[in-house]
C-alpha cells in the first residue's frame, strides 16, 4: 500500500457500507452509457443520419470529456467526492431519454456532449472516494471497483442489445435505466463516508487557497504526466481490441463474423479476471511490480498475435494484452490520488484526463499507419506503448509524505 494510506479502524460497519455504496457507483458509471450503445442504429435510422454524421455526434461525448473534464477537482473540492459522484452519476443517467429523445443531430451530439462531461466528473469523484475507503481497509480493494465496472459495462450492452431486439420503445426502456440507476445511486449516498476528502490521508492534505494548490500541483508535476502518459498508453492497449479486434481478425485473417469478434470479448473477459485477481496481487508483490508484469504480458501477447497471424492467436494475444493491462488504471489513479502534498480529487481529475487522450488520439493513428502499410503494422504500436509503460510504472512507487514546514514527518 502507499505509504500515506494506513489504516484508522479496523475495517467495520461503516467501512463496508461504504465499500457497497462506492461500488454501487461503479455500477451505476458502466451501466448507464452500455444501454445507449446498441440503440444507436435505431437513432441513426430515425434522425436519417449517415454514418458519418452519426460518427461525428458520438465522437463529441470524448470531446465533452477532454473539454471539461478537469472541471472535476474544483467539483470535488467543492462538493466532497462522494456527493460530487452521486450528483453526477444521477445527471448522466437522465442524459440518456434526452438523448432517445433528440429530433436532430444537434440534439443529439448536445445529448453526447454533456453525457462525456458528466461520465468524466463521476470517474474522478467515484474513484477518489474509493480511495477513502481502500485507506480505510489499510489494503488495496480499488481493483474490485473497476472489475465491477467491467462487468456493469457488458451486463449493460446485453440488456440494452435485448430490448432493441425485443422491439421496446427506446424511451420506455431508457427511461427505466435511468429511474433504476438514479434510484441506486441515491441509496448509495447515505452510505458513502462523511467528512472531508482528506481525512484518510496521514499528510492531512487540504488547501485552502490557489497559492498552495498551486505550489503542490508544480511539486508534483513531474510524477503526473507520467502517471498521465502511462494511462494514457494503458488507454490505448485496452481500446486497440474495441477498436481494430475484429478489424484485423476480418481483414488481415479472413475469419468469419462471429470468430472476429472474439477478440474484444478474450480481452474484456480476462481484463475483468485480472481485475478481481488484482488486488491480491498488488498487496503481496506491489504495484510496480504487478503492472511492469501485466505491461510485459501485453506486449508478448500483441507481439504474438501480430508475428503469428491466425484466428486462435489472435483471440489469445488480445486476451491476453487485456489481463496485462487490468491492473493499470485502477493503480494509477490510485498512486495520483495519493501523491502527498496533492489532494485526491486533483490528482486523480488531472491524470485521468491525460488517459482520455489516448483512447481519443491512438485509434485513428493508427488508422493512418494502417492506410499506409498494413494493419498489422499499425497494431505494432500496441505492443510498442506496452513497454513504454513497463517503464514507466516507476511512477506507481509510493513517495513518502514530506514534513510540514514548523513540524515532524507526516
Amino acid at each position: 500500500m502507499p505509504s500515506d494510506e494506513r489504516t484508522l479502524v479496523a475495517p467495520g460497519t461503516v467501512d463496508r457500507r461504504a465499500r457497497l455504496a462506492v461500488a454501487g457507483l461503479f455500477f451505476v458509471n458502466g451501466f448507464t452509457y452500455a444501454n445507449l450503445v446498441p440503440w444507436f442504429p435505431t437513432i441513426k435510422d430515425r434522425l436519417d443520419l449517415s454514418n458519418a454524421a452519426l460518427g461525428s455526434a458520438i465522437a463529441v461525448m470524448p470531446l465533452g470529456a477532454l473539454l471539461l473534464g478537469m472541471l472535476a477537482g474544483p467539483l470535488i473540492a467543492r462538493l466532497g467526492s462522494g456527493r460530487c459522484a452521486v450528483i453526477t452519476s444521477a445527471m448522466a443517467c437522465w442524459t440518456l431519454p434526452l438523448i432517445a429523445l433528440a429530433p436532430n443531430w444537434a440534439a443529439l451530439a448536445a445529448g453526447l456532449f454533456c453525457l462525456g462531461a458528466l461520465d468524466a466528473w463521476t470517474d474522478s469523484a467515484m474513484n477518489a472516494h474509493g480511495l477513502r475507503v481502500q485507506r480505510r481497509y489499510g489494503r488495496t480493494i480499488i481493483n474490485t471497483f473497476h472489475a465491477l465496472w467491467s462487468l456493469s459495462a457488458v451486463s449493460g450492452g446485453l440488456i440494452g442489445a435485448a430490448m432493441a431486439g425485443f422491439g421496446v420503445p427506446i424511451v420506455l426502456h431508457l427511461t427505466g435505466v435511468s429511474v433504476l440507476l438514479t434510484v441506486t445511486a441515491l441509496t448509495a449516498a447515505r452510505f458513502l463516508l462523511a467528512g472531508p476528502d482528506h481525512s484518510e490521508r496521514s499528510d492531512g492534505t487540504e488547501h485552502t487557497n490557489r497559492r498552495d494548490l498551486a505550489l503542490a500541483l508544480r511539486g508534483a508535476a513531474g510524477v503526473l504526466l507520467a502517471l498521465g502518459v502511462l494511462l494514457m498508453l494503458a488507454g490505448a492497449i485496452e481500446d486497440s481490441a474495441a477498436s481494430w479486434g475484429a478489424v484485423f481478425a476480418r481483414d488481415e485473417l479472413q475469419t468469419s463474423a462471429f470468430l472476429a469478434g472474439l477478440p474484444f470479448v478474450a480481452c474484456q473477459a480476462l481484463m475483468t479476471v485480472g481485475r478481481l485477481t488484482g488486488d491480491r496481487l498488488t498487496d503481496r508483490f506491489g504495484a510496480v511490480a504487478v503492472s511492469r508484469v501485466g505491461a510485459l504480458v501485453a506486449a508478448g501477447g500483441m507481439g504474438l498475435a501480430l508475428l503469428v497471424p491466425a484466428p486462435a492467436t489472435a483471440v489469445l494475444g488480445f486476451g491476453l494484452a487485456g489481463f496485462g493491462v487490468a491492473t493499470l488504471f485502477p493503480l494509477g489513479l490510485a498512486a495520483a490520488g495519493n501523491i502527498p502534498g496533492v489532494r485526491s480529487g486533483d490528482g486523480v481529475t488531472i491524470v485521468a484526463w491525460l488517459a482520455r487522450a489516448g483512447f481519443l488520439c491512438f485509434p485513428p493513428l493508427v488508422g493512418v499507419i494502417a492506410d499506409a502499410g498494413s494493419l498489422r503494422i499499425g497494431l505494432a504500436l500496441i505492443p510498442a506503448a506496452a513497454l513504454v509503460v513497463a517503464v514507466l510504472v516507476a511512477a506507481l512507487r509510493p513517495r513518502p509524505a514530506a514534513a510540514p514546514a514548523g513540524g515532524p514527518g507526516a
